[in-house]
Formats: C-alpha cells, sequence, structure tokens
C-alpha cells in the first residue's frame, strides 16, 4: 500500500487550522507514540465527528523504534480498512534533523516540525527557512518553534530550559521563515505536571496574535485545566488552532494494562490480544474525552470541504 495515496480527507496541516481558526476551536495533535494506538485516535476522531491530526516526533520516533514509513504506513492502513472519513492530517512533530523530515514527507506526512528553538534567534530563522521551503517545494504544511519550551520527561525534546515567545520577534520569525504555524512558550510543559503548576500566559498569547496572522500552536497540553485551553482557543482575532497531546495518552494505557514502564512499540505489538484491546480502548476514550471537554471540535468536521479523491 503506498503512503501517498492521496486520500479525500487527508489534508495540510495549514488547511485544517485554517477552519479550526476560522470556526473558532482547536484540533487535537494527538501523539498516540505506539503504531497500535495509530486506530484509537483516529477511531475518536470519527466517532466524534471531529477534525483530527495524528502525530509524532523525531525523538518519540527513536524512543519507540519506530520509522516514519512503518508510522505514515498504519495511518494510512487505518484510514482506508476503517473506513476513517473525518478530516485527518499527518503530522511529524519536533524534529532537529533535516534527513528525518525528508524521510517523513517521502513516507506521506502532510506537515512537519522544524524545531531549531535551542539556536540563536538568526540561527533559528536560517534553520527553519530552509526547513520551510522544502516542505512548501513538496506541498505540504511546516511548523516551526520560537522561544523553549519546557518539559518534566524528555520524551519529546532533550532540555528543559524554558524561555517564553518574544511577541516581535514573533512577528519577525513568521515573517523571514513563512512558516505556517508557530509552536509558541507561553508557560505550558512537555509531560506530567508534578511540581510546576500549569498556566498559559494569556497577555503574551493576545500580544503574538496581535501581532502575527500564523496559526498557533499549543505544545504541552496535557495535564492543561480545560478552562486554560478554551481561554486560549477564544482569544479576539483568533488563539490557539492547535494543541499537542500525547502524555495524556500514553498514561492511559499503561493505566488501562496496568504497567509503569513505557514500552518499545514492538512490546506493545506483541501485547495479548485482551491487554492491546484495553489499552485501544484506553486511548479512544482519552481522545474523545479531549476532543469533546476541551478542544471544542466535535462536530466540527462539517466545516471541511472534503476534496475529491485521486
Amino acid at each position: 500500500m503506498s503512503n501517498n495515496i492521496k486520500l479525500k480527507n487527508v489534508f495540510t496541516l495549514k488547511e485544517v487550522l485554517e477552519k479550526a481558526e476560522q470556526h473558532i476551536f482547536a484540533i487535537g495533535a494527538f501523539s498516540p507514540r505506539y503504531t497500535p494506538m495509530i486506530p484509537s485516535v483516529l477511531r475518536a476522531a470519527q466517532k466524534t465527528d471531529s477534525p483530527v491530526i495524528v502525530q509524532i516526533s523525531q525523538k518519540e520516533l527513536e524512543r519507540y523504534g519506530i520509522t516514519p514509513a512503518e508510522f505514515a504506513g498504519e495511518f494510512y492502513r487505518c484510514i482506508q480498512q476503517e473506513e476513517i472519513s473525518v478530516p485527518a492530517a499527518l503530522h511529524l512533530d519536533h524534529t532537529k534533523e533535516f534527513s528525518v523530515i525528508v524521510d517523513a514527507i517521502d513516507a506521506g506526512f502532510t506537515s512537519v516540525m522544524i524545531d531549531a528553538s535551542e539556536k540563536d534567534l538568526a540561527e533559528n530563522i536560517g534553520i527553519s527557512r530552509e526547513a520551510v521551503a522544502y516542505a512548501h517545494s513538496k506541498g505540504i504544511s511546516a511548523e516551526a518553534e520560537l522561544g523553549k519550551i519546557g518539559t518534566t520527561d524528555f520524551v519529546e525534546t532533550d532540555k528543559d530550559e524554558e524561555l517564553y515567545t518574544d511577541p516581535e520577534e514573533a512577528l519577525k520569525f513568521v515573517s523571514e521563515t513563512k512558516c505556517d504555524a508557530l509552536a509558541v512558550s507561553v508557560g505550558t510543559a512537555h509531560g506530567v505536571y508534578n511540581v510546576k503548576q500549569p498556566k498559559i500566559d494569556i497577555s503574551r498569547l493576545k500580544a503574538i496574535r496581535q501581532l502575527t496572522p500564523v496559526h498557533l500552536v499549543l505544545h504541552g497540553g496535557s495535564g492543561i485545566p480545560s478552562s486554560m485551553i478554551k481561554e486560549a482557543i477564544h482569544l479576539p482575532n483568533g488563539g490557539i488552532s492547535k494543541v499537542n497531546i500525547a502524555t495524556d495518552l500514553e498514561l492511559s494505557l499503561l493505566a488501562a494494562i496496568k504497567r509503569k514502564d513505557r514500552m518499545t512499540n514492538l512490546e506493545c505489538k506483541a501485547l495479548s490480544p485482551a491487554h492491546l484491546k484495553l489499552a485501544q480502548d484506553a486511548v479512544e476514550e482519552t481522545v474523545i474525552e479531549k476532543i469533546e471537554h476541551f478542544l471544542g471540535s466535535a462536530k466540527q468536521a462539517v466545516s471541511f470541504q472534503m476534496k475529491e479523491g485521486e
């Protein structure tokens, strides 16, 4: 099965975020981390009639032992064999290496994220501009990051350093890189909130929005109270359009099978049918809950005009 088959309900990141911003909701960018959990994410979106983004980062690919082609293959298999009809995008999250971006695009990902946020502004702009140009030349979308988003478990990123996004720098960055979406650092963090309490700097988010029209992305969506998420979405002139959620999915999976430690993808695929069903059902339930009570994207598939299949 070709991962590059054109399906009428598979969109680029830019296409789905335009609809989200227009209709004032956010789309969940769910990282299932294990390929057997990809169907759970897509089934949840189908049941709630919600657009959805399925994603994985470079570090997650490495940590769980998955190739971009393997991840994309399961995404397209599920959409076709389970007749998933809601709008969907396949996104490569935090990525440092250009070669991984190339591999993901070749595998059929419809958007990629270049993360050079640890570099100074000029170097970040240069690296991001190159990646964005390449993605656009292939007809797909590109996300970039400005500021440093903290972490607590180092699965998606290398460092726990946090540096809030400067609105003036955001204007320069977006203008020069031409990115389709911007991941901003406004107080959230990747991983589980144990000591640090989750927060969203709404005033900073408003300032960024006033200076640039680019679609805004909130990383570290797991564990954030729904009231904070909803406030960030419902900003004048458009707020957050994409919310990344990964840790909550894995925690529900592990709890369902009464396991404490993470697995590799091969270990997940080797689970007994009974344990696999428990895990898949738990992830599906978590995604449904996020769609219905955090993102406001339930029943928003109607917002999309499906493309003609090829």
